[in-house]
Order: structure tokens, then C-alpha cells, then sequence
């Protein structure tokens, strides 16, 4: 009896302490899913049931995705144009940061952590503030406007800063030992980079990618001001340009539809990568 009583005991207390952790997972994840649930259920809701508070449409509908994929609603474009931004925004944001990233680890010059404090410091400018002399300079004086570069260039200034530095601290964390072996086998410089260091920082690389691609497909505020055509408009502003059957009616059903397509790509680019995406941003924190 006693040790069936201590037994007893044992587990409760192990279940009174796991619970709490449990407990907040499932808070955890409740409160990151279920904006996206109601989203993906108010898609498939009828116009008219739009308002409705149950937890599944009834009946289900497809006509918000049928109008946000008729070809004259012009999303499909609009999607094609996020990709394109956010695809040469985040190769030309890796090709400059990892430059710039193994020349802050491995150089040696004055003032190197104030250069990297600036570098930091230019990304807490509100992107707000930024429009009005970019849109100023895109179209008076290089006639970039309704351009994929007066999308990709700023998305750039606002993604390196954080690629440069995150980028520095995985290229910090591969000892120096081994370029110098690199070069004893035979490599110069350049190929000692390319072939030892850059295999090795792949995770971080990788990481720095994923990051870089999302924060360039959720941009809204630089294509919004620096387009206006709706063949260049990227998918966010076409989701806030969608237009009901009169100016004062907001098609909430179109917009949830929409909505769902946009974060579906980065939801499945996520989890297919989750393991290199864990693997870079936990890099060099065991040693």
C-alpha cells in the first residue's frame, strides 16, 4: 500500500507539473491558429453568410475563390509579381550580405562595431518615413516608378541590415584555422570561402533566406506608394485594392480568400524547411 500510495502521488505531482506546460502550448498555438482558422473558414462562406459565428460555413462555397482566380480580378498577376519581388529581393540581399558579412568577421579595422552598431541602426527607420523621399527620388529623377526595382531596392534596404548581421554572427563562429588549412592544401583566398566556409554556414544562410523571402512577400507599404498600375501591383496590395459591387461595400469573403492564398506558400515553405530553418537559427548555441 505504501508504495502503491507513493506511486500514486508521484504521478499526480508529475502530472500537476507537466500541466502548466502543456497548457500553455495549447494557448500557444490556439492563439496563432485560429486568426488564420476564421480566415480560412470565412473563405468558404457564401457573401450573404459572411457574418455568421459558427465554427464551419454551412453551406461551403467556393465563389470567393472562384472571384479571386477569375482572370479579370488580376490576382493571379499580382501573385506573380510578389514572387518575382520577393524572389530577387531575397538572392540580391544574400549575395551582398554574405559579403559584407565575411568581411565584418574576418577583417580587422578601426571603428568595425560602430560600422556594425549603423548597419543594425538602419533598420529601426519606420518604413513610413522612408516613402516620401524614395517616391520622390523613383520619380523625378531615375523614372523607376510602376518598376520592379522601386519595389526590390527598398524591400533590399530594409532586409540587409538584419541579413548582414545575422550572417556575421555564423561566419564569427567558424574558427579561422580553417581557411588557413584550406590555403595550405592549395586554395586561394576566394576558393577557400567558396568551397570550405560557405557549405559550412548553409544553415545560417538558409535561415537568413527564409526570413528575408517573408518579410519581402508581406511588404505593403513601399509597393503600395511606388505602384500604381494594377499589372505591377504586388498580391498585398491587390488584397487591400479588392473592390465590392459598390465604393461603400467590403468584399470580407473575397479578402479571406485571398488572404488564404497569400499565407499558404509560406506556411508550406515552412514546414518543408523547418529542419534547416531549426538548424540555422539554433547554430553555435551548443558548443
Amino acid at each position: 500500500m505504501n508504495a502503491a500510495t507513493q506511486l500514486s502521488r508521484w504521478s499526480s505531482s508529475t502530472v500537476k507539473k507537466a500541466n502548466p506546460g502543456i497548457l500553455g502550448r495549447i494557448l500557444l498555438v490556439a492563439y496563432c491558429l485560429i486568426p488564420f482558422y476564421w480566415m480560412a473558414v470565412s473563405s468558404f462562406r457564401r457573401s450573404s453568410d459572411i457574418f455568421e459565428k459558427s465554427a464551419f460555413p454551412s453551406p461551403w462555397s467556393l465563389e470567393n475563390y472562384r472571384a479571386v482566380l477569375a482572370p479579370d480580378s488580376g490576382f493571379l498577376r499580382a501573385m506573380l509579381n510578389s514572387v518575382i519581388v520577393a524572389g530577387a529581393t531575397t538572392i540580391l540581399t544574400l549575395i551582398i550580405a554574405t559579403f559584407a558579412a565575411y568581411a565584418l568577421a574576418r577583417l580587422e579595422f578601426r571603428f568595425k562595431n560602430v560600422l556594425l552598431a549603423v548597419v543594425i541602426g538602419t533598420s529601426m527607420f519606420p518604413g513610413i518615413a522612408l516613402v516620401v523621399p524614395m517616391l520622390k527620388l523613383f520619380s523625378n529623377t531615375l523614372q523607376w516608378v510602376n518598376t520592379y526595382q522601386a519595389m526590390i531596392l527598398p524591400s533590399m534596404s530594409f532586409a540587409l541590415p538584419l541579413a548582414v548581421w545575422n550572417l556575421t554572427a555564423f561566419f564569427r563562429q567558424l574558427p579561422r584555422e580553417l581557411e588557413q588549412a584550406a590555403m595550405v592544401d592549395g586554395c586561394t583566398p576566394g576558393q577557400a570561402f567558396r568551397k570550405v566556409i560557405i557549405p559550412l554556414t548553409a544553415p545560417g544562410v538558409f535561415t537568413t533566406a527564409i526570413l528575408t523571402f517573408i518579410s519581402a512577400w508581406n511588404e505593403f507599404i513601399i509597393a503600395l506608394s511606388m505602384v500604381n498600375v494594377s499589372s505591377m501591383q504586388t498580391a498585398t496590395v491587390a488584397i487591400a485594392r479588392f473592390g465590392g459591387s459598390s465604393g461603400f461595400d467590403i468584399p470580407y469573403g473575397t479578402k479571406m480568400a485571398a488572404g488564404v492564398l497569400v499565407t499558404v506558400p509560406l506556411v508550406i515553405m515552412v514546414l518543408v524547411f523547418q529542419r534547416r530553418i531549426i538548424a540555422g537559427l539554433t547554430a553555435g548555441a551548443v558548443k
